[in-house]
């Protein structure tokens, strides 16, 4: 089933149960929500610091949920790394062009908005290999934002149009094929007998310094169309979420560190020699 998306011009006269912004929303209940999905299940947020957390799974692909919980439509700027899903531009989010919503729907963003039919899937990825850092924009990247902007009692009937924005050819960043992949020469296989102690090591001490931010993967379909909206000058509400991998979220106390979150040589250090009793008999 293919659904047709609705993007929002405003014309201001001068996605079940989510993430609530703590602070920031001016709307009273109920409030707009906006989730992270992976595989279709919504991660977990940690509230942490003042700020709303995910953890951020490498590699894999994901999906922004937003949903309105007014009786009227709402136009929702919404950004990743800073950057608006619909034109990668860096704006307010008064100014940026925005996803309409009809009163009391959800819907689900899968990637950036490239043409009226495409769309390139969120992928989480390093800085180094960020859309963000390909556009030579680096100075958000980590977070996602939506604000919401309901309609104001309409005047008169709203038009629409469908209008043609130029398909984007933009390549993959460095070190990525067009569907999201690793170049085939960059593809690594563990060795027979498993991963050496040392390759984790490497692995763990590159993960310790690595942080997340959204590539830009495989094309999928992702139609939309334009129109004409008369929004409040006041957002509604405003979410924002931080996403990191789990050695950040560690570093930054917002998840509890485990045995596999030590660094080896931390490991090492916490090594003793005896402990009483006996060896264990695995055939029992």
């Amino acid at each position: 089933m293919h659904h047709r998306f609705t993007l929002g011009i405003a014309v201001v006269l001068l996605a079940a149960c989510g993430y609530a912004s703590p602070s920031a929303s001016t709307a009273p209940s109920p409030r707009p929500t906006m989730d992270i999905l992976v595989d279709g299940n919504r991660l977990p947020g940690y509230p942490a610091r003042g700020t709303l957390y995910v953890e951020a799974l490498k590699g894999r692909e994901y999906e922004i949920r937003l949903r309105n919980p007014f009786p009227v439509r709402v136009g929702v700027a919404l950004s990743v790394d800073g950057l608006n899903t619909i034109d990668a531009r860096h704006t307010s989010a008064a100014t940026a062009r925005k996803w309409v919503l009809e009163p009391y729907e959800s819907v689900t963003i899968s990637g950036w908005q490239t043409s009226l039919s495409d769309a390139r899937r969120f992928q989480f990825t390093s800085e180094e290999q960020s859309y963000g850092t390909w556009l030579g924009k680096t100075n958000d990247l980590g977070i996602i934002s939506a604000v919401f902007f309901r309609e104001r009692p309409p005047v008169g009937v709203v038009s629409s149009d469908r209008f043609g924005a130029p398909r984007s050819e933009a390549p993959a960043p460095a070190g990525q094929n067009r569907d999201g992949s690793a170049p085939a020469s960059e593809a690594s296989a563990s060795p027979a007998g498993g991963t050496s102690a040392k390759q984790a090591a490497r692995a763990a001490a590159a993960e310790a310094d690595e942080y997340a931010a959204t590539g830009i993967g495989r094309r999928t379909d992702h139609a939309v169309r334009q129109v004409s909206l008369d929004l409040e000058t006041t957002p509604a509400a405003s979410i924002s979420i931080r996403y990191e991998y789990r050695a950040q979220l560690v570093r930054l106390g917002v998840l509890p560190s485990r045995p596999a979150d030590l660094d080896p040589l931390d490991r090492r250090e916490r090594a003793r020699g005896y402990e009483p009793g006996f060896c264990p008999d695995p055939k029992r």
